[in-house]
């Protein structure tokens, strides 16, 4: 069977993938990126979800390769070089490149939803990340 007359659902299914992370549907959502991913596999979009997936689940290694991977394709992509900044300055050994990445998106992006994403990531790492005792500060002292 042809998946040619189910492509103007590839839409539907990448939406509704992100609509599954919102609702923590890990499953659900693994399965709808899947199966947009098969309709066109030379869009972005699905695996734009997969990494938003693995950064909601802070698996930030697994979420920065697949944006890397996207950025490398398309260098351009201007939601997931925002992502990668937010991934990234979630890492405390990548926090400097994760800033300057989000810096550079707000300077660049001319989408002004995705502008607004990187401002509010980087006042996130303003206020919690860069403010949060490291983990040493925050261990007890040995009895």
């Amino acid at each position: 069977m042809s998946l040619q007359k189910f492509k103007d659902h590839f839409i539907l299914m990448a939406e509704a993938g992100f609509i599954a992370i919102n609702q923590s549907d890990e499953d659900a959502a693994i399965k709808l990126f899947t199966a947009a991913e098969l309709l066109d596999p030379n869009n972005p979009l699905p695996r734009l979800g997969m990494g938003y997936l693995n950064l909601c689940q802070l698996k930030l290694k697994q979420a920065a390769t697949i944006f890397e991977e996207i950025l490398a394709k398309e260098p351009s992509n201007e939601m997931a070089k925002t992502l990668l900044g937010l991934t990234l300055s979630l890492n405390p050994t990548e926090l400097a490149k994760g800033e300057k990445t989000l810096e550079e998106s707000i300077q660049k992006n001319q989408d002004p939803m995705v502008k607004s994403l990187a401002k509010t990531a980087l006042d996130f790492v303003e206020k919690f990340i860069k403010k949060a005792p490291s983990p040493i500060e925050t261990k007890s002292p040995k009895k």
